[in-house]
């Protein structure tokens, strides 16, 4: 048991530090793209990522979704303006629709893009598209914290140069971020089961 989870971890380590390495190459040669555009990676279901019946397991797709935010923020040149101010992303919430599965070793593209922000959060979308078709979506909530806190989404917009930042999300969106949250970290939030 202890080596199959090592093993897992191994390899959703080396897929980040490859993905990574794959975006700094691609900014060498063509340079930083906008925040704004739909960003690409290729993977494929690794026998590490299937389940008990060889398809991508549930739980894995949102690990695999980390690599495109981690491709989207190298090639936009976010990963040196964060490490430059010490700011670091987290998620907050996230929820994914599944259409079709992904079976083991198949190919699919990644694509990842902002799809808005609000006064608190910025908000991402994740699909794993094949043949141009859908076969998972994935919203992401996060926010960008700092040595003071959180960071405002000025201060985040003047550093990579976004012009007026990004537009407000859709309004299902706020819906679901707000019947999905949790307490505050300063107030008090009980496990009690009703």
């Amino acid at each position: 048991m202890c080596s199959a989870l090592a093993s897992v971890l191994v390899n959703v380590l080396w897929r980040t530090l490859l993905v990574t390495l794959r975006a700094k190459l691609r900014v060498r040669g063509g340079g930083h793209r906008p925040l704004t555009e739909v960003h690409r990676i290729r993977l494929r279901v690794l026998p590490t990522d299937i389940d008990m019946l060889r398809h991508l397991n549930n739980g894995r797709y949102l690990s695999l979704f980390d690599l495109g935010r981690w491709d989207m923020l190298e090639r936009t040149g976010l990963t040196g303006v964060l490490r430059a101010r010490r700011w670091y992303p987290v998620v907050s919430s996230e929820t994914i629709t599944f259409r079709k599965s992904l079976g083991l070793w198949q190919r699919f593209d990644l694509e990842t893009r902002w799809i808005g922000r609000d006064d608190r959060a910025l908000y991402m979308e994740h699909r794993a598209v094949v043949g141009g078709e859908v076969y998972a979506r994935a919203i992401i909530r996060a926010r960008l914290l700092g040595p003071g806190g959180p960071v405002a989404h000025d201060d985040l917009f003047a550093a990579v140069e976004v012009p007026e930042g990004l537009p407000e999300v859709a309004a299902w969106i706020h819906d679901w971020a707000d019947a999905s949250a949790l307490p505050s970290t300063r107030r008090p939030a009980p496990s009690v089961w009703d």
